[in-house]
């Protein structure tokens, strides 16, 4: 799994997240507010499992606007979810590579998904466990960043309940 990003450090305050659930499909979208403008690629950058699973992140200017659950991974429950303690307030730049203009790109990738018990925080891991950093770009969205500042794992907290059908 290889999406590099840039980590920058943030101007003013985290954005908020609007999140909404399609209760026909089970998608799960999260949109950021207040985005920023840069230098980098725009389009949707495609996150296939290795189970058939899709995390689909919108991406404009560089900056990650969305997170879509189109296809969810089996999601293990954990009786606690705690993200890390340690996060630290960033502006992450998907970086556009030079001559290549693409509108989507699909990475296939191991992904597991963990919730906690009330699945309010589910945390998706993208690719083989590694040392990461964690990094917040909305105040219910964090990023899990390895060491070669590629994307290792995406946080989504205070997640609300699926709707219950009526």
């Amino acid at each position: 799994m290889n999406i590099p990003v840039f980590v920058e450090p943030r101007i003013g305050s985290a954005p908020a997240v609007s999140y909404r659930w399609d209760p026909d499909t089970d998608i799960l979208s999260a949109q950021l507010s207040g985005r920023g403008e840069s230098a980098g690629v725009s389009g949707s950058v495609d996150l296939e499992g290795s189970d058939g699973s899709w995390l689909i992140l919108d991406v404009a200017g560089g900056r990650i606007n969305g997170v879509e659950v189109a296809v969810w991974p089996t999601v293990r429950k954990r009786s606690a979810l705690v993200p890390p303690e340690e996060v630290e307030d960033a502006s992450v730049v998907v970086p556009a590579n030079p001559g290549l203009r693409v509108d989507a790109v699909e990475v296939n990738t191991a992904m597991a998904a963990d919730s906690d018990h009330a699945e309010r925080t589910i945390h998706f891991r993208l690719g083989p466990r590694r040392a990461t950093r964690t990094v917040r770009i909305a105040r219910e969205v964090l990023l899990d960043i390895d060491t070669e500042s590629r994307l290792a794992g995406v946080w989504l907290l205070d997640v609300p309940p699926f709707p219950e059908e009526a």
